[in-house]
């Protein structure tokens, strides 16, 4: 027990310090070639847009909850009721993963304050205006924490191409509703994934 709980801290610390590097890294970047990337991005994704896709967007970008909460409850009812272990250590490792990832895009968000693509260039007009801080993507950081650990838990690819096409979608559609740059969801489908591995002995 005590040996899993200290190679738990290891883990957390050197998130922590990979999050740090990682967010003055792009605050660095913030007047480089990389932001004009992802300005022109931004700008010929706004201009592509059509009612159709946009509805399709939308719809990705709002399942994200869902289906970060319904995986592992759904693992943990299915778990109890086979009295089947594995299942349900599956589960922990899941919301682990995701709750984890979680909590330490908030911190980076804290840190790095980065503006929303909106704010940061009028030329930007998105679907709808989120709040917060931009850097990094929440949508790709726990959709990725949960593809990459439901994909570890479940290494078939019928599990994995699945997970990881959905978690592409939705990050995909952050950027195309204008309210998250190309480097937002990267670092958070980096961020999702490196913690759903580190945390990999917590389903052992």
């Amino acid at each position: 027990m005590k040996q899993g709980c200290y190679r738990l801290m290891k883990v957390l610390v050197v998130a922590i310090y990979v999050m740090i590097f990682v967010s003055f890294v792009n605050i660095s970047c913030a007047q480089s070639k990389i932001q004009q990337f992802d300005d022109r991005v931004m700008l010929d994704l706004a201009a592509s847009r059509t009612p159709g896709q946009t509805e399709v967007m939308l719809f990705l970008s709002r399942s994200y909850k869902y289906v970060d909460v319904g995986v592992p409850a759904g693992l943990l009812i299915g778990g109890i009721i086979t009295n089947d272990s594995q299942m349900r250590q599956n589960a922990l490792y899941i919301a682990s993963s995701t709750a984890i990832s979680y909590g330490a895009m908030l911190l980076i968000k804290h840190i790095t304050k980065r503006r929303r693509p909106f704010v940061q260039n009028i030329n930007i007009v998105p679907v709808y205006r989120a709040s917060s801080t931009s850097f990094p993507s929440g949508h790709a950081t726990s959709t990725f924490s949960t593809a990459t650990a439901l994909s570890r838990a479940y290494p078939k690819w019928y599990v994995i191409a699945p997970s990881y096409l959905w978690a592409g979608s939705v990050a995909y559609s952050r950027m195309y509703l204008g309210v998250h740059y190309p480097t937002d969801v990267t670092a958070g489908a980096i961020l999702g994934t490196g913690t759903a591995l580190l945390l990999q002995p917590i389903k052992n």
